[in-house]
């Protein structure tokens, strides 16, 4: 089938249209974006994809070639010379196919007449030694006795072999080009009644007739060679004819020079099997008189062609049957010739062979272009296409481009996640392991917070951790590294799945591309926009009707819903892919090469202890000490002590989980002392961290009194006390020294205090205790309570009186559609709240602050 850049003849040239097509394509997209309103961290992604798209679509006909060649190239190293290259390209990479599929031709061919060489020596070789094998075995056991006709059957049959072999030295000769012609004048009356008296006495009853006209015709000739010639033929002759049969040679002069014709009695020869006959081993057939080697007839070509002449089988004379063989010979060979003798004395082809129309013979699957970058860590496998997913994953864009743009985060978000999430679990070869529906359903739950919750950072975090699980399960990620390979898969999905989209493309359309559905759809585009024109133009009815189904393409709406439609249908593509065909991400390893003494990793891990050690004695000193004598020793009001320790006191934690990492990567294992070392010292390092995580929190807490509770400050309390579980688990881990199960724990657990975070009802918690701090202290920031999401109105609302405008103002909004709908922005509107004008100047709220 030709591709669509099959008739341009000139690979610059097809570079130069792709270029331009894809440009043309990206310039349109951004337009259109740009015209529409799309946020540019949505537009550009798209653009890119859409471009890279059609230079896919139309680059994959200019390489096919060439990847089929790297495989027919592959098959041919194992002996497999019938495949063939798809050359219906005009340009230089067609031009090649075509020289490599004559080469391929020819190849198949030699190899043919290889195999058939083995397999005929083999033939000819058997006869001759199971005969003499069985006449020696009879001798040797007495059944006969060592008569003369005994001994010439045994002669025959090693006059055989020695005939074989001495053919196959002449060919040898002839294929390494080693084959001379000595020119001298020769009788040819004399040279044939010499070749024919070898056959006279012979066993076999055949009369031999020489005739030659003139009687006295001479030529120059090699007479050794001439003379193999007419041996040849002459013994053929003989092999075929019947019993009491005449043989006749005959030499008559011509114009040109001069011919030899050798004429039998026997069944002669097909004109189908003629040219055949003259090929080594051509004719095996075991007919009266047979038992030759198969090689005279293509020595008899060799020596014709030597001498610059031509040699077949013709007619037999009226009235005659039997085979006939004429060599038209000159009577001087030209001396160029004989300088420069051909190599081979089988003629090859003019034309290459005709291609196999065996499915085998087609061309060869081809390697995916990206084979060559992700080809050992991510092989394609050869996943067949699934068109249903395909549809499914182009619904989750359309579901996507209708309830995502223009909403808040709500009952819409939650069905595009979860028909993407179905069909990724769908699609999934480990959809039935307990690991992959426990990931499932914790999934669930995290893409369930835009049911219930308002506050947009902790739902888009809980997104993220789905993501991550979904990620985790699709891959089947267990190590620190694999998750980081794993996270990077799903975007490069989208271009290592073209080869599977390809496939599945094809499934749909029964072409080898899938230009057939682009054509499709531009002709329907084309029809349905100029007939529908027509009509809306000739019938005001139509237009109505038309204009109400259609939507305004022309609307900055439309256009940000197609992006986004685009991109999230690209994504859940990507993501099928992963999850029919997943990466190798445990291949991913990070080698670990214990020290060879123990001191290299135990000094430095010691230090650190000692380092750690002198911290919590500061921080005992600072306790028991009091207030008084901190701010006296160090000029720092408590507040800002904490205040300043609780960032680096993180990092100190974070990099205290590397240190154990590190160093249960160098310190060997072999002895028990070696393991007694390790578990004292990272064990005596992850205790004092955890003083060291409860101080961070602590300080956390101090900081909230003093300052209040914000949506920050309370997921880094979070994140530090995830830290201590993770440390927790790093000591259980290093006990028994096996810690594979910590990277999913900690990817596990992360998930799982997220979701204890939105099931608190974070802002409404936040609000809370903003407000128990405000009766405490009387100090609060109105502004930053107002600001807080509809989840923590029913708490505002319950808790304030007087005072209730200073927090419940400017962040009220009109009611939400039911995309938007979750349970916090319900509960409320439920309350019936009227908008009220935002603070003011003149609005006095008692104990506002800065904080």
């Amino acid at each position: 089938m030709s591709r669509p850049l099959d008739p341009i003849g000139s690979v610059k040239f097809k570079l130069g249209l792709l270029v331009a097509v894809s440009v043309v394509v990206a310039s349109v997209v951004a337009t259109v974006g740009s015209a529409g309103g799309v946020p540019i961290w949505l537009s550009i992604p798209v653009t890119i994809a859409l471009a890279l798209a059609v230079t896919q679509l139309l680059a994959s006909g200019m390489t096919s070639p060439l990847r089929q060649m790297t495989v027919a190239a592959a098959r041919m190293a194992r002996g497999d010379h019938s495949t063939r290259i798809t050359d219906t390209s005009r340009d230089e990479i067609g031009e090649l196919a075509r020289a490599f599929n004559r080469m391929a031709a020819e190849l198949e061919q030699v190899d043919r007449q290889r195999r058939d060489l083995i397999a005929n020596v083999s033939h000819e070789l058997r006869t001759p030694l199971t005969a003499m094998c069985a006449l020696l075995e009879n001798l040797a056991d007495g059944v006969s006795e060592p008569d003369p006709a005994t001994l010439r059957s045994a002669l025959a049959q090693a006059e055989r072999l020695s005939a074989l072999v001495a053919d196959l030295l002449d060919l040898s000769r002839v294929d390494a080009g080693a084959a001379q012609l000595r020119l001298e004048p020769v009788t040819v009356r004399q040279l044939l009644e010499s070749a024919a008296d070898e056959f006279q006495y012979g066993e076999r009853d055949v009369e031999i007739t020489v005739t030659v006209d003139p009687p006295d015709l001479a030529v120059e000739a090699d007479p050794a060679r001439l003379k193999q010639l007419v041996a040849n033929l002459v013994d053929n002759a003989t092999r075929h004819s019947p019993a009491g049969g005449t043989v006749s040679i005959r030499a008559t002069a011509t114009d040109a020079g001069w011919l030899l014709e050798v004429a039998d009695e026997g069944p002669g020869v097909e004109p189908g099997s003629r040219d055949r006959a003259f090929e080594r081993f051509g004719t095996l057939a075991e007919t009266e008189g047979g038992g030759g080697t198969g090689l005279g007839l293509a020595i008899a070509r060799w020596v014709t062609d030597l001498h610059g002449g031509t040699i077949g089988f013709v007619d037999p004379e009226p009235g005659r049957t039997g085979a006939r063989v004429r060599a038209a010979l000159p009577s001087t060979p030209d001396r160029a010739s004989v300088a420069a003798p051909k190599e081979t004395p089988v003629p090859q082809p003019s034309a290459p062979a005709p291609l196999p129309k065996s499915p085998q013979a087609g061309p060869p699957p081809l390697p995916s272009m990206t084979d060559s970058l992700f080809g050992g860590f991510w092989p394609d496998r050869g996943v067949p296409g699934r068109p249903r997913l395909l549809g499914w994953a182009v619904g989750v864009g359309v579901l996507a481009g209708i309830a995502l743009p223009f909403h808040d985060l709500g009952l819409g978000t939650f069905l595009v996640l979860m028909a993407a999430g179905l069909l990724l679990f769908a699609a999934s070869p480990r959809r039935r392991h307990p690991f992959t529906i426990a990931c499932a359903v914790l999934c669930t739950a995290l893409a369930a917070t835009a049911l219930f919750r308002d506050a947009e950072w902790i739902v888009i975090l809980c997104l993220m951790a789905g993501g991550a699980i979904a990620t985790m399960a699709l891959t089947d990620a267990r190590t620190v590294p694999s998750f980081v390979v794993s996270a990077i898969s799903w975007p490069v999905a989208g271009l290592r799945g073209i080869p599977w989209l390809g496939r599945t493309m094809r499934m749909l359309t029964g072409t080898g591309h899938g230009i057939a559905v682009v054509r499709t759809v531009l002709w329907s585009v084309l029809g349905l926009t100029i007939f529908a024109f027509l009509f809306m133009s000739a019938d005001a009815l139509f237009a109505e009707w038309f204009s109400g189904l259609v939507p305004d393409f022309g609307s900055p709406d439309f256009a940000v819903r197609v992006f986004v439609a685009i991109a999230i249908g690209g994504i859940a593509l990507a993501g099928t892919y992963l999850a029919l065909n997943p990466p190798e991400v445990d291949t991913v390893r990070w080698d670990s090469r214990p020290v060879a003494k123990r001191f290299e990793w135990l000094v430095p891990v010691l230090v650190v202890d000692a380092v750690f050690a002198a911290f919590l004695v500061a921080q005992a000193a600072a306790i028991f000490g009091g207030r008084d004598y901190f701010e006296r020793t160090t000029g720092l009001t408590y507040a800002e002590y904490v205040h300043q320790g609780f960032g680096q006191l993180t990092v100190a934690t974070v990099l205290t989980l590397f240190v154990v990492w590190a160093a249960s990567r160098k310190a060997p294992r072999e002895t028990v002392e070696d393991r007694t070392w390790l578990r004292v010292a990272l064990g005596l390092l992850c205790v004092m961290t955890l003083l060291v995580v409860a101080s961070a929190l602590n300080r956390m807490a101090l900081y909230q009194e003093a300052y209040g509770f914000t949506q920050l400050r309370l997921l880094v309390d979070v994140f530090e006390g995830w830290l201590g579980l993770l440390v927790l688990a790093t000591l259980a881990a290093g006990w028994r020294l096996r810690g594979q199960w910590l990277p999913r724990f900690g990817l596990i657990s992360g998930a799982v205090l997220l979701l204890g975070i939105a099931a608190i009802n974070p802002d409404a918690w936040i609000a809370d205790h903003n407000l128990d701090r405000y009766e405490e202290t009387g100090k609060v920031d109105w502004y930053f309570l107002s600001q807080l999401s509809d989840d923590a109105v029913p708490t505002l609302d319950s808790r304030l009186d007087g005072q209730r405008t200073c927090a419940l103002t400017d962040n009220r909004r009109e009611p939400a559609t039911w995309l938007e709908w979750n349970l916090g922005r319900s509960r409320a509107e439920s309350l019936g709240l009227e908008p009220s004008v935002p603070l003011d100047d003149e609005q006095v709220c008692l104990g506002q602050t800065d904080d």
